[in-house]
């Protein structure tokens, strides 16, 4: 099967409550007056794509643009309101355990427990997963010596490691599994640019070598330039070009005559949401973006 990740007319919607504040609740019920209603929020709208196996396949735009709502709803931590995914053929809903066993995810804000060593953390998540304590070991201090992990660390506390270290733990905790579908939501966000290479090696390594098909989310346009074959830009929810970086750069004008690079790609394809500079002002002024 060429196809490892199909995302056919996919969309999530959110209550809104978040958006009708207490104190407005609180204004209402002093004065008699109605609650404002909470509007839903198309957080992701009809997106459509596919990945084609041992591909790395970029998603890139704004914050709030919907891009860590679609990664979730890819690693089944949401269920979409409409539409389908299928990863290597297996629906994402009805068949989410088969789905669970072929993913794993690498988030900006992942999670451990700061008072355990990196050792500990990571073979807590193998066990979970079924991969034995002794197979684990030797492979996380593998993966963390590639990623430029100093060895005492890995016995160290993580409250006492950076944070970019301890990104890079996540990433050894997302591999352990050996997944055929590994989802990067941001994943050297923090990290110093020797880091950076290193994460970035190893991301084209676990393509080139263990048959691996990467969604890679990011705000950096030369990591998406250097890593991704393809590149899906999202905006408000929306995918508003899909192409390889060369084809996208084709699609715009550089600034000041020069060529265009994905920096001016991403700024002229996307910021529906910003507003025009007023004539009576002389700033420019930006709307929140839901």
């Amino acid at each position: 099967m060429n196809k490892a990740l199909v995302v056919d007319n996919v969309s999530k919607y959110f209550d809104g409550k978040s958006e009708v504040s207490l104190l407005k609740q609180w204004q209402a019920r002093l004065t008699g007056g109605e609650i404002e209603k909470p509007k839903p929020i198309n957080a992701v709208k009809d997106v459509t794509f596919e990945v084609n196996r041992r591909e790395i396949y970029g998603v890139l735009g704004p914050n709030g643009s919907g891009k860590s709502t679609l990664i979730r709803m890819i690693s089944t931590l949401l269920i979409p309101d409409e539409g389908t995914i299928t990863v290597f053929g297996c629906d994402s809903v009805k068949e989410e355990i088969a789905v669970k066993r072929m993913i794993n995810r690498v988030s900006v804000d992942a999670a451990f427990f700061k008072k355990l060593s990196p050792r500990e953390n990571l073979l807590y998540g193998a066990r979970l997963y079924g991969v034995s304590a002794a197979e684990a070991d030797v492979t996380a201090r593998d993966i963390l010596q590639r990623l430029g992990l100093r060895p005492n660390s890995y016995t160290a506390p993580m409250e006492e490691m950076s944070r970019g270290m301890q990104q890079k733990v996540a990433i050894a905790r997302a591999f352990l599994t050996q997944p055929i579908l590994l989802l990067l939501d941001e994943p050297t966000t923090g990290l110093d640019p020797r880091s950076k290479r290193e994460v970035q090696a190893f991301i084209n390594e676990l393509r080139d070598t263990h048959d691996a098909t990467i969604v890679l989310t990011t705000h950096d346009m030369q990591e998406a330039e250097a890593l991704c074959e393809r590149i899906a830009i999202l905006d408000e929810g929306e995918i508003v070009a899909e192409d390889t970086p060369d084809g996208l750069k084709r699609r715009v004008k550089g600034d000041n005559g020069n060529p265009p690079t994905l920096d001016d790609v991403f700024l002229q394809l996307t910021g529906k949401h910003l507003v025009k500079e007023d004539e009576s002002s002389e700033e420019e002024v930006i709307e929140p973006v839901l």
